[in-house]
């Protein structure tokens, strides 16, 4: 079942021109290590960035609280499965906010979707209690 759903739209100019203007403060207040490395790998550098920014205003948008409330930017980072899938790793108060959408004998499983079509970039992210134990799942 849904339990979360957020979406964001992200100008691709405006990423490039807060880490022209901040740099190393921007990149690090706002991106884990693992989207840093990801970023700095790809040919289109603030793409990558700002697609992923949209994603975790998304993902907040989905757990209900927005950029407040405990949840700060760096609790949600946008990882690839093995498969390629993206999804969104949770800590600090992300997580724990979560943690208290989810009823009790489910976990959470977290459907990413990225574009861009520059000069934007989008994100949607939806959140959905799966039963633990259930074909898919490791729990």
């Amino acid at each position: 079942m849904i339990i979360g759903l957020g979406s964001d739209l992200c100008d691709v100019r405006r990423i490039a021109k807060t880490i022209e203007r901040h740099g190393e403060r921007f990149l690090n207040r706002v991106f884990t290590p693992a989207e840093r490395a990801k970023a700095q790998g790809r040919a289109n550098v603030a793409e990558t960035y700002a697609k992923r920014f949209a994603a975790k205003e998304a993902c907040s948008k989905a757990l209900g609280t927005g950029m407040r409330a405990g949840v700060f930017w760096r609790d949600m980072g946008v990882v690839n499965l093995p498969s390629g899938r993206p999804t969104m790793t949770l800590t600090g108060g992300a997580l724990v906010r979560l943690k208290a959408m989810l009823p009790a004998g489910h976990i959470a499983r977290i459907d990413v979707s990225l574009t861009d079509e520059g000069p934007l970039a989008q994100a949607i992210v939806i959140i959905s209690a799966v039963p633990e134990g259930a074909p898919g799942t490791a729990g």
